[in-house]
């Protein structure tokens, strides 16, 4: 999400940079640029207008010309704007009332509703330690009851059995009294959405949440609808007293437009951004960090959190003690990493949460395509325990055989050794307890030997 915005922005900023002084022209040229960038990436007009109004008034004004550095100032009041027209800060769902708490999920069909309340369980039950229960009262659409109760099983959370001859509000009445019963701390009810709003949706959503007077009523919307995810944000806002929106499908979204209108169109907060379709794939909105994204400044504290959430830490102890003891970095352990890093999202899923990736050319990024991973695990796969154990097996009649079996060519497997001889370089360094060599073994490895793996 937002590349395109980040590409138009970070060019600006870093004619910003060199500058020793700031005008009062030099500021509105540049705020110009950041008007036209908006706008290409869908951003609502009413907005765009709004933030450039309120930038200005900032950065005309004593703030930025009197600063030291008024190129960094201006990209402060910049950043600051940017995350008070997303909400200024995480909000969090209000679960602190009598169990069961329960949340209605509300939108369009297709916006990712049933695969929101999977992640939204998941969540909920591995980061907030909740007893979590769901139900779909989705009567309309095929299969909806029975995808949800999959993605139940999937995550292990438990499912309430619902049916389509039923009526929605009996259906969520019944899953109420369930919970209560099975001492459930949190009950998520899928509802259904139809293709565009029309008045029966918005009679039968409205009738249902005067049923279950749920503490969250949170509206999902597709975030490459741009423009529109704000409008139809604002129709159920108008509807229905919602506490918050989920934002879906952000990682096919290059433009950003949604995440920057909706907090302002309808005055309710972002909650969480859905990624991909994996349960795991929903973060939390954090408006200062998608600032910080969006002008090239990266978003490490996201991703310390997602190495803290997702790295397997007994993997990652015993290869420490592999390595202290001075044993050799095999295949396998490389194999173990690559992996971790899948679980991360790729290469393609950490890219966007470094700093300086919007100065980085196209060209370099598109060799990012999701593949790396899977491919070097591929050729992992496709050698023998011996081979792994033992890498310096590996003589050229056998790379053509692990090439084969993988898919691939003896030039894909030849690259991995490379970066296999890169790291066991580094973890031999780390054995010897010399951190002045391994911060040397990593700029070898960051030089660029060989460029990006697997294009």
């Amino acid at each position: 999400m937002f590349e395109s915005l980040t590409q138009r922005l970070s060019g600006t900023i870093e004619r910003l940079r060199g500058r020793g002084r700031l005008t009062e022209e030099n500021i509105r040229e540049s705020l110009r640029e950041v008007r036209i960038a908006l706008l290409e990436a869908d951003v609502a007009l009413p907005v765009v207008q709004a933030l450039i109004e309120r930038i200005k008034v900032r950065a005309v004004g004593q703030e930025v010309l009197k600063s030291l550095t008024p190129g960094q100032a201006l990209i402060k009041v910049v950043r600051d704007e940017l995350t008070t027209v997303m909400g200024s800060q995480a909000t969090d769902l209000n679960l602190n009332v009598p169990a069961p708490a329960v949340i209605l999920m509300a939108g369009l069909q297709g916006a990712g509703k049933t695969t929101t309340v999977g992640k939204l369980a998941k969540h909920l039950k591995e980061r907030r330690k909740k007893k979590v229960m769901v139900v779909s009262a989705d009567v309309y659409r095929p299969a909806a009851i029975e995808q949800l109760k999959q993605l139940a099983e999937q995550i292990d959370v438990l499912f309430f059995a619902s049916d389509a001859s039923q009526k929605p509000v009996d259906i969520a009445r019944a899953a109420i009294a369930d919970a209560r019963k099975s001492y459930v701390d949190v009950l998520l009810i899928d509802t259904a959405g139809r293709l565009a709003i029309d008045e029966a949706m918005m009679s039968e959503i409205k009738a249902l949440h005067a049923a279950v007077s749920p503490v969250e009523t949170l509206f999902v919307v597709d975030s490459m609808t741009g423009q529109d995810a704000a409008t139809t944000a604002k129709a159920f806002s108008e509807a229905l007293p919602l506490t918050g929106v989920v934002l879906t499908k952000t990682d096919g979204d290059a433009r950003g437009g949604a995440a920057l209108s909706v907090r302002y169109v309808t005055g309710r907060p972002i909650k969480f951004i859905g990624v991909g379709e994996k349960p795991d794939g929903l973060d939390v909105f954090h408006p200062d960090r998608v600032a910080s994204r969006i002008l090239d400044m990266g978003d490490v504290l996201s991703l310390v959190e997602q190495v803290e959430q997702q790295v397997d830490k007994d993997k990652a102890q015993k290869l420490a003690e592999k390595v202290a003891k001075g044993k050799k970095f095999d295949l396998n352990d490389m194999k173990d990493q690559l992996e971790q890093m899948q679980n991360m999202g790729g290469l393609h899923g950490l890219m966007d949460k470094l700093p300086g990736m919007g100065q980085i050319p196209d060209a370099v990024k598109n060799q990012v395509t999701g593949k790396e991973v899977p491919r070097m695990v591929a050729i992992i796969n496709s050698m023998t325990k011996k081979e792994r154990r033992n890498p310096a097996l590996l003589n050229g009649s056998r790379r053509a055989r692990i090439a084969k079996g993988s898919g691939l060519t003896p030039a894909d497997v030849n690259k991995l050794m490379k970066q296999y001889q890169q790291m066991e370089k580094m973890m031999s360094k780390l054995s010897g307890g010399g951190m002045k060599g391994l911060m040397r073994g990593m700029k070898g490895m960051m030089g660029g030997r060989g460029g990006m793996p697997f294009r």
